[in-house]
């Protein structure tokens, strides 16, 4: 059984939105990879495989409307991202490793609401994974100020002040 069979947005997505955007939602399905994480010494040297299984929650994004790729959830990006984040992480268990992709869903990708499985299919002989299921959210009282301080430490960076009076 996969994810992609079980997508189902909370209930409460929308009563947390500021409108009654539909949502949508785009998701990637078994996705395969290496990588070393772990806690136990056999785990610590050797890549092992890794599923990853996505559901990325956006509102009606504008692609139903203009059938163009960059109004939408790019899930080719979301992929190579996906492999930067297997060759270049530090973390040690999925738990962080599920996070960090919950957050670069949200933060680079425009989720709203995210689902992220995360299984060792071969860690044991006798299972067929072990792993972790999380669920994130966009925090738009964050999202916003984040965005504001994004914008405030441009402006400092080309020597103007956040009030618009250059130096």
């Amino acid at each position: 059984m996969t994810l992609a069979s079980h997508i189902r947005p909370p209930t409460d997505i929308r009563a947390s939105s500021a409108d009654d955007t539909p949502l949508d939602i785009v998701f990637i399905d078994g996705f395969r990879g290496d990588t070393v994480i772990g806690i136990h010494h056999d785990e610590l040297h050797d890549a092992q495989p890794l599923r990853i299984d996505l559901a990325i929650g956006v509102p009606r994004p504008l692609a139903c409307d203009t059938d163009r790729i960059g109004d939408t959830v790019d899930y080719g990006e979301v992929r190579l991202a996906l492999r930067e984040l297997l060759a270049n992480h530090r973390f040690r268990l999925l738990e962080a490793f599920a996070e960090a992709i919950a957050n670069l869903l949200i933060q680079r990708f425009g989720a709203h609401w995210v689902r992220i499985a995360v299984a060792k299919p071969a860690k044991f002989d006798d299972v067929d994974g072990v792993g972790v299921i999380i669920e994130r959210r966009r925090d738009e009282r964050r999202a916003n100020v984040a965005s504001h301080d994004a914008e405030v430490l441009s402006l400092l960076g080309s020597g103007m002040v956040p009030d618009g009076k250059s130096r």
